[in-house]
């Protein structure tokens, strides 16, 4: 099954074969995944729905999708896990643009539930997670069962409609283009404990495509650090504040070599291809037993980087240059 993108926007990288971009995302459709893809794919891409993050970006590493659209950051749970673990393990996959979309959930149920019969709720976890009060306060006897999308508790609920079988749960929390796509009735509409929540969405191709700077760009990496030397934190720290490299996301990942061993999945302000950034890299891989680039890519919001004085690319141009001509001194 295949749908239509229908918005138009240049996704950075060569044409895939036949002209038709494949962008596998985290389905059924009808998830907030999908809206996210609809902000970015071009006319007449293939949509491929997976059933889940780790899946989706799989398709791409083994050359079933040209891109994979997944959740990476949620503005009241953090970061998705299962994306940040996926994308810095395996073949290189490099972010190419990321997506905002604001998260409003429905509970609905099959024609013919009232909200006094519900006794199960099915939803992603994430989206348990931000309508857990809401629940316990008007459902305080309801028992969560999770799955894979709030999409795939609407499909799977209303597969269930002409069946005499046990339902898996009784109503669903999920968006509302999912209660019309699969033949439920909404009960309670923006259903939420923080009603401003949004998730952050991004898009990975094979590694090699990294867009243009455009002054309003983060940089993706995941830093390990040695694990035998006390202040190994702060020393990785320094590395982006004495070059004036601002972070707007870092979380640590076990790095799945033992107890006490951990990796950090970092979004730099700024571009791969601006000098103070390139510095802080460079600093980083002098000082840490791994570090991976995972992309340089537009903000969605725009916003500019602030750049420190002495941290302007002219600024390390002209440093780099006095030093050499020191350096040609007598030589």
């Amino acid at each position: 099954m295949t749908q239509q993108a229908t918005t138009v926007t240049n996704i950075p990288g060569p044409p895939p074969l036949g002209g038709r971009l494949r962008i596998a995302f985290l389905g059924p459709f009808g998830t907030f995944t999908e809206q996210a893809v609809w902000q970015i794919a071009p006319a007449g891409a293939e949509l491929i729905p997976a059933a889940s993050a780790p899946q989706a970006l799989e398709a791409v590493r083994n050359g079933v999708a040209d891109r994979a659209v997944v959740p990476i950051e949620n503005s009241i749970e953090g970061g998705v896990n299962a994306t940040i673990d996926t994308l810095s393990r395996g073949e290189d996959l490099h972010i190419v643009a990321e997506m905002i979309v604001p998260v409003r959930f429905v509970l609905a149920a099959l024609p013919g539930t009232r909200l006094d019969d519900v006794r199960s709720v099915g939803t992603h976890p994430h989206a348990w997670a931000q309508c857990r009060r809401w629940a316990e306060t008007n459902l305080p006897e309801v028992v969560h069962v999770p799955t894979t999308s709030t999409a795939a508790a609407a499909e799977l609920l209303g597969s269930f409609a002409s069946e005499e079988a046990e339902r898996p749960f009784d109503a669903v929390l999920c968006n509302a283009p999912s209660v019309e796509r699969y033949g439920l009735v909404p009960l309670v509409s923006d259903v939420a404990d923080n009603p401003g929540a949004v998730t952050r969405f991004i898009m990975a191709a094979r590694s090699g495509n990294v867009p243009p700077a455009t002054g309003a760009d983060k940089t993706t990496i995941q830093v390990s650090l040695p694990s035998d030397e006390a202040g190994a934190l702060l020393m990785m720290l320094e590395q982006f504040s004495v070059r004036g490299v601002n972070l707007s996301r870092i979380e640590s990942r076990p790095a799945g070599d033992g107890l006490g061993h951990y990796a950090f999945s970092i979004d730099i302000a700024g571009h791969v291809r601006e000098e103070r950034v390139q510095a802080a890299l460079v600093g980083l891989h002098r000082t840490c037993p791994k570090v991976q680039f995972l992309g340089s890519y537009p903000r969605v919001d725009g916003i500019r980087a602030e750049i420190q004085r002495g941290t302007k690319d002219s600024d390390f141009v002209e440093a780099r240059n006095w030093v050499e001509s020191i350096a040609r001194l007598g030589a």
